[in-house]
């Protein structure tokens, strides 16, 4: 081997320990990646699939805070001195295993040191952490103003009032922090301006902390959700691989990030026995559209085809929309069919203040085919139709029981609908009636099948609730 290409062996062997010990440098982040850097909120979390590099970001996140080495491309919020951190997570052996080990390096190993997210000639002096073997408890890291930023390792586990005291700029949460923890995370913060951010795949289902930025996101929270699909070193291989060895109801929450089914949501049936490819419907299958009034909230429907021979239920069409006036949503109900009946719930009877007429006689007079009478559940043997009653938990259990049963199918093209499938969620044992509208309107169509019509009957519109409608 002549010198020049010894020479040029050793260059290239020190190129690559100098990407090694200043990853900050060389990071090149996936676009979901620098969509969460660059949104700027005070609370922001990114809920993603497994292995998609969702704690790296925190990590890179975290560093480019530590030591204000912002890039070119960086549009999000930034600190022009050195800040005070918090990283955590659940105990204090995982917070070393994720958290030290993205921001410092391999925590069994000296040599390792450096080869975080933090480049290695930033990192001060360290202090360990008591009885937790290669932890750290604390480090100091260069910031280019000059200085030195402080973080600080912390776990859920040691109670929230390890968590109080100390004013900071930065948290990062890499697991998803109990109410408690995350509310002292926003409270110490808060003093100095600062922000929260957590990264973590919801494996406990729709808890009080997924739940407020799924359904209830306010100003200064941010939700960016992202999956297999958004990180390229995802090959088909490894998908193949991890998802033959999950159980049906975790894959969804594995490779998108969605929240687990079967804690606490209220189907927990895995999407592949229910979504389907559209399908063209027979003419000679009944169908039914069930609306569910809103303003603040979307009017939505949804329109659904029964195969009587099989007793199966096709979900093949979806609507929903907020704070548009009666003509609108009723053009929509007559562009998908106006022979298809459309079943109501009881709050249709109210009288708007104005024009002192019902919403159900305002949606008549625009052309909608309502039904004569609001929605009920179908009634007991032998008794007259009416006397079912609208309880929720009824129409809950028959969409269940037919999902368990493969008689519920959904068109995969009906997004509104599965999205709020897989957040519907119980608390204390109760539905939360939050972003339920689709699903309340497939609910209504599902209990009404009774009412369900071929388009042959060709029904004369119903101008009063008082008068003869066929479909009663």
């Amino acid at each position: 081997m002549n010198d020049n290409l010894e020479r040029a062996i050793e260059i290239a062997k020190e190129l690559e320990r100098r990407k090694t010990v200043n990853r900050l440098k060389h990071y090149e982040p996936y676009k979901y990646q620098i969509k969460f850097h660059n949104t700027v909120a005070s609370q922001r979390l990114l809920m993603a699939g497994n292995r998609i590099g969702k704690s790296f970001c925190g990590a890179m996140e975290m560093a480019y805070h530590l030591t204000g080495k912002y890039p070119e491309w960086w549009k999000g919020r930034k600190f022009d001195k050195p800040i005070r951190a918090w990283a955590g997570g659940s105990s204090n052996e995982t917070t070393r295993d994720i958290c030290q080990k993205e921001l410092v390096g391999q925590p069994d190993d000296p040599s390792a040191k450096g080869t975080g997210s933090i480049p290695l000639d930033d990192i001060g002096e360290t202090t360990r952490k008591p009885g937790v073997p290669n932890a750290m408890n604390s480090l100091v890291i260069k910031h280019v103003s000059g200085g030195w930023s402080r973080l600080a390792f912390k776990a859920y586990e040691m109670g929230k009032e390890k968590w109080m005291g100390e004013a900071v700029d930065v948290v990062w949460l890499d697991e998803e922090p109990p109410g408690p923890i995350y509310s002292q995370a926003l409270t110490r913060t808060a003093d100095r301006g600062g922000m929260v951010f957590m990264t973590f795949t919801p494996e406990n289902g729709m808890t009080e902390t997924v739940a407020q930025f799924v359904n209830n996101l306010k100003p200064g929270q941010a939700l960016q959700q992202a999956g297999w699909d958004d990180a390229p070193h995802m090959t088909k291989e490894v998908r193949e691989q991890i998802l033959a060895a999950l159980p049906p109801h975790e894959r969804k929450m594995r490779e998108q990030g969605i929240p687990q089914l079967g804690s606490g949501l209220v189907f927990p049936v895995a999407e592949e026995e229910v979504v389907i490819d559209p399908i063209d419907i027979p003419q000679h299958w009944p169908r039914i559209c069930g609306l569910d009034f809103g303003w603040n909230h979307p009017t939505a429907a949804v329109w659904i085809a029964w195969d009587r021979d099989s007793d199966i239920v096709y979900v093949y069409d979806t609507y929903a929309m907020r704070q548009e006036a009666v003509p609108m949503h009723a053009s929509a109900l007559k562009a998908r069919g106006n022979w298809i009946p459309v079943i109501w719930p009881m709050d249709g009877r109210q009288a708007d203040k104005g024009s002192g007429k019902s919403l159900t006689e305002q949606y008549r007079a625009e052309g909608a085919n309502m039904t004569r009478d609001h929605f009920t559940n179908p009634p007991p043997a032998g008794q007259k139709d009416g006397t079912g009653g609208i309880s929720v938990e009824a129409g809950i259990m028959e969409m269940y029981t037919r999902m368990q049963t493969k008689r519920l199918k959904i068109f995969k093209n009906q997004d509104k609908l599965l999205q709020e499938l897989r957040m519907y969620h119980r608390k204390d044992g109760k539905i939360v009636a939050i972003n339920d509208d689709v699903i309340s309107a497939m609910r209504y169509a599902v209990m009404s099948l009774r009412k369900a019509r071929v388009k042959d009957y060709q029904p004369a519109y119903i101008q009063a609730d008082t008068e003869f409608n066929v479909f009663a």
